[in-house]
Parts: C-alpha cells; sequence; structure tokens
C-alpha cells in the first residue's frame, strides 16, 4: 500500500481514474470534532466529562455496543439516548447557522479534481439535503455532479449500497472510481463495491487490518 503525507499527493496518484467519491462527515469538514465539542459540552452540562480517548471509541459503533462503551466508562445509569439527542439537536443548530469548519486541502484537491475535468459526488450517510447546504455554505456545491445521502439507500455501513448507487449515477464502474474515506466502516463498503480507496484518518487511526484495504493511506492529521 502506497503512503502520502499529502492529501493532494495521493489524489494525483489516481488522476486517471472517471471518478472521485467524497465521504462528508470527517473528510470534507471537520464534523466529527463538532460532534465531540458538543457532546463534550452537553455531558459537562450533567457532570460527564468526555476525553477524546473515550470519544474515539465511540467512532464507528453503533447500536447496543455504543451505549455499552459509554456505560463502561460513566456506570449503569448513564443517560446514553437523552445526552446522544440533544447532541444531535445542538450539532445541527450549528451547522445549520454558523457551519462546519473545512479539512486542510479539500479546497485545493477539489480545484484540481475539477481542473482535470474528473467527475465527483458525495456518498454520505447523511442526509443529502444536510450535505447540499453544508457545501453550498461552504462554496463547495459546484464541485460535485451528484450527490447520494443515507436516505437514498436502504443500508449505507458498513454495506457498499451507497458507493454503488453513486458510481452508477456517474455513469461509472466501481472499479474507475476512487473513494476518500475516514472512516473504518468507509473503507470496508468501498472495498465490498470494487472501488479504488484514499484512506484519510480523521480522529481515529483505521487498524493495520482496516487500513490494508486501501490503496493509499494519507498520515496527515488534522489535529
Amino acid at each position: 500500500m502506497a503512503a502520502e503525507k499529502s492529501l493532494l499527493r495521493a489524489v494525483e496518484k489516481f488522476i486517471g481514474y472517471k471518478a472521485f467519491l467524497f465521504d462528508m462527515d470527517g473528510l470534507i469538514f471537520d464534523s466529527e470534532r463538532l460532534f465531540m465539542e458538543q457532546h463534550a459540552v452537553v455531558m459537562k452540562e450533567r457532570g460527564y466529562t468526555l476525553t477524546r480517548e473515550i470519544y474515539c471509541e465511540t467512532l464507528g459503533v453503533g447500536g447496543q455496543k455504543l451505549v455499552s462503551i459509554m456505560q463502561s466508562h460513566y456506570g449503569a445509569d448513564y443517560p446514553f439516548y437523552e445526552i446522544s439527542s440533544e447532541t444531535v439537536k445542538r450539532v445541527q443548530m450549528v451547522s445549520e447557522t454558523v457551519g462546519i469548519g473545512v479539512k486542510p486541502e479539500i479546497s485545493e484537491v477539489l480545484k484540481y479534481i475539477n481542473e482535470k475535468g474528473i467527475a465527483c459526488a458525495v456518498a454520505s450517510t447523511t442526509r443529502s439535503d444536510m450535505v447540499r447546504m453544508n457545501l453550498d455554505k461552504a462554496g463547495f456545491l459546484s464541485y460535485f455532479q451528484d450527490i447520494i445521502g443515507g436516505e437514498m439507500v436502504e443500508r449505507s455501513k458498513p454495506e457498499p449500497d451507497i458507493f454503488l448507487l453513486a458510481c452508477d449515477k456517474l455513469g461509472q464502474a466501481p472499479k474507475d472510481c476512487v473513494v476518500l474515506e475516514d472512516s473504518e466502516n468507509g473503507v470496508r463498503a468501498a472495498q465490498k463495491a470494487g472501488c479504488k480507496i484514499i484512506c484519510v484518518p480523521d480522529l481515529k487511526e483505521p487498524c493495520k487490518e482496516v487500513a490494508d484495504l486501501a490503496d493509499c493511506l494519507v498520515q496527515r492529521k488534522y489535529d
């Protein structure tokens, strides 16, 4: 597996492919960091302290396992659903009013791909209307030919459905498309879809097994 310290250099290696598929939450925008910050605020108001280490344990985890992780750290009485619901509300409020910060290099990368005349789409578990709103606020909407949101597929992770639909919408075979992903679930799904993969870790480094599924791992950390 090839490794790069620059996202742009990684993209340049794959510029002969027909399309690039971008995750939104952890790749284009600092969504994970925003969620962690708001989560920490909500928890503090209720007498709990959230560390980055504990938060990273929850990334890519769903269902009862997520509840178990939080209760193992904070006790069986930890009000998981109440705190999660309030966090989501606050994240949405910030997204709609202030907007979410953009990751380093993204503007440069999107401009480069656009200049090369290569198709771009977003394939995100976030609803497509939220994706569109955030891209528009950041001035990036015109770079993308299509937006595939989580509501458009029956299953989005770790199944490959969302990437297969994005490839179909762009009229390209999965083998001719490159997925840029930050999450373990996303990398696994892209591999199942048969796409090339650039793994760009966000707050949590992927385990070696997952990193090895990628064709390129960007080693730069956005901390």
